[in-house]
């Protein structure tokens, strides 16, 4: 029987749930939000809607790809991690390495490299859809904020074995939990953020800037009043406790994050402009612009105010992001939260109109679908590399196409960084397999970036073949200072330079990659016999100089 605080009641500006029934007055104190307002739960909403949502994100991404394309640049170096465990990298911290470490301990085959990225996308998806109930929505909204994830950028950033899939995992269930405690303010939900900002810093650095737009936002809205609670403080002390070992081995090392993050602006960043940022926001979830927007503003002003600190992240987030020239897809963390609460607007807006909404709440639901269609091949993997450049022209203006240096290419960046490493690898190991037997075992393979040393030692890990070398990144930590014995051989994975014939007997190129559509087409394969002491020191200083410019010597 319902009081006369119903859903639409005074009671608390915005219910949970509709199927929630609502009192005014004896509020148990469990049950207490800061609005003043309180529930009584009658019934939980259902969660086998977002438990679906989440099993077809994982389908889906695992079934939707072409065997053309193999793994990202980037994943083979994450995968070598697995290989160093340590609090630390020069990259990003150690959180990514475990993963490395138990998909290696699993084979290191393509699904279990590819399950942590669709695992954590299923989750988001999962976490959208009980924000969208804990907001008041129903099945339709749930499933309008669910199908907006799916067909958004997260297709595709939920493909790859880099760090960004649980940040927006973590960032999600961090404005979930939000909600949750303005609704029901338990210990344990700042308990909650605090885990979840501690893994988020053991992940990826950017998780500083997702932190300070949360601070800004507790601060400017009646949450500041939890800064005066235990419960804060010991939410903020896990995070620290958790980020930790990563701080100390940040200080320890020179804080090589300084480093790397000169490196992305003045290579990267650089090339980033306001306008081009801007222009990705509204494309990247563009079938889900008309609901995610909805959400922002029914967030700050609207029906959603009692949760404004939720949209607040994402103004102060994307504010600090634009500043201070950051790529397009670090702001992906902030937009799944804002599908569900657009999705619930929505649903509210159509309450008020039944008759209509008959007939155009599910039409509703296949717009994401029908506006992701034009770009489904940049979504997924689908299209092989030939017909991806011949869908090229279509897509330039989008910025699609563009790589980090500012201009357009054939392939899209990631798709091109997907292709010729395998190629790369097996005639590495050809090469290597024309020394005499004898000898062969003092080689040293030396390449010019982490995407060909992570590839080269990736597909030839079940071979007896020395492990490639890089002064690149974290390769500069993993290489001997100098071999027990000398290097009799030298497999250089370069661009085939001018001054190094006099410092071997021999030296010549005995392979290059020759995929057309791969960024590393033309790379050589360069094969040098009975390397001098000169260039023996020479690559020794190489090393030291990289890590002096990581703040290590």
């Amino acid at each position: 029987m319902m009081p006369s605080g119903s859903c639409s009641s005074t009671c608390f500006s915005t219910p949970p749930a509709c199927t929630t029934t609502w009192s005014t007055s004896g509020c148990p104190r469990n049950y207490r939000g800061l609005s003043g307002g309180c529930y009584i739960e009658a019934m939980k909403p259902s969660r086998l809607l977002p438990l679906l949502l989440a099993l077809l994100k994982f389908v889906s991404s695992m079934l939707l790809a072409s065997p053309a394309y193999e793994l990202h640049r980037d994943e083979y170096l994450y995968l070598n991690y697995g290989q160093h465990l340590a609090w630390g990298y020069l990259e990003v911290p150690p959180l990514t390495a475990l993963q490395s470490w138990l998909t290696l301990a699993l084979g290191g085959g393509w699904f279990w490299v590819k399950f942590w990225p669709v695992l954590w996308g299923s989750l988001t998806v999962y976490v959208v859809a009980r924000a969208a109930q804990r907001l008041g929505g129903g099945s339709w909204a749930v499933a309008l904020a669910g199908l907006c994830y799916l067909v958004g950028a997260y297709a595709r950033l939920n493909f790859l074995f880099q760090p960004n899939s649980f940040e927006v995992l973590a960032f999600t269930a961090v404005c979930y939990l939000l909600i949750r405690y303005q609704q029901d303010a338990r210990p344990r939900w700042w308990l909650g953020i605090g885990a979840l900002l501690g893994l988020a810093l053991l992940n990826k650095y950017s998780a500083l800037f997702f932190i300070a737009a949360l601070g800004l936002a507790v601060l400017l809205t009646p949450l500041r009043r939890a800064l005066a609670t235990r419960d804060f403080w010991l939410g903020a002390t896990l995070a620290l406790l958790l980020w930790l070992p990563n701080l100390l081995w940040q200080l320890q090392h020179g804080i090589p994050f300084r480093h790397h993050m000169e490196l992305l602006h003045d290579t990267q960043l650089v090339n980033v402009s306001a306008a081009d940022f801007w222009q990705d926001q509204l494309l990247m979830n563009l079938p889900g612009l008309w609901v995610w927007a909805a959400g922002l503003v029914a967030l700050l002003v609207g029906s959603l105010r009692p949760y404004r600190a939720v949209g607040l992240v994402f103004c102060g987030g994307l504010l600090l992001l634009t500043l201070l020239h950051g790529k397009n897809y670090y702001t992906l963390g902030y937009y799944p939260i804002l599908l569900a609460a657009g999705a619930v607007w929505w649903e509210q807006r159509w309450a008020e109109r039944p008759k209509a909404a008959r007939i155009l709440r599910p039409a509703l639901l296949l717009l994401p679908l029908l506006l992701a269609l034009p770009v489904l091949p940049l979504l997924f993997t689908l299209e092989p590399p030939a017909r991806m450049q011949a869908l090229g022209p279509r897509y330039q203006s989008t910025g699609a196409f563009r790589w980090e240096d500012g201009r357009n290419h054939t392939l899209p960046q990631d798709f091109a960084d997907m292709l010729g490493w395998r190629e790369l690898a097996d005639k590495t190991w050809a090469a290597y397999q024309t020394l005499p037997a004898a000898t062969r075992a003092h080689t040293l393979v030396l390449a010019a970036n982490y995407g060909q040393a992570g590839a080269i030692n990736y597909y030839n890990r079940h071979r007896s073949m020395p492990v490639a070398h890089s002064f690149n990144g974290s390769y500069l930590f993993w290489q001997n200072q100098m071999p027990a014995q000398p290097w009799l051989y030298v497999l250089l994975i370069d661009d085939e330079p001018d001054n190094l014939t006099a410092h071997f007997r021999s030296f010549c190129r005995v392979g290059e990659v020759r995929n057309p559509y791969a960024r590393e087409r033309g790379t050589a394969i360069l094969l040098g016999t009975g390397p001098d002491s000169a260039l023996v020191q020479r690559i020794g200083q190489e090393r030291r100089q990289g890590l002096a410019e990581w703040g290590e010597f």
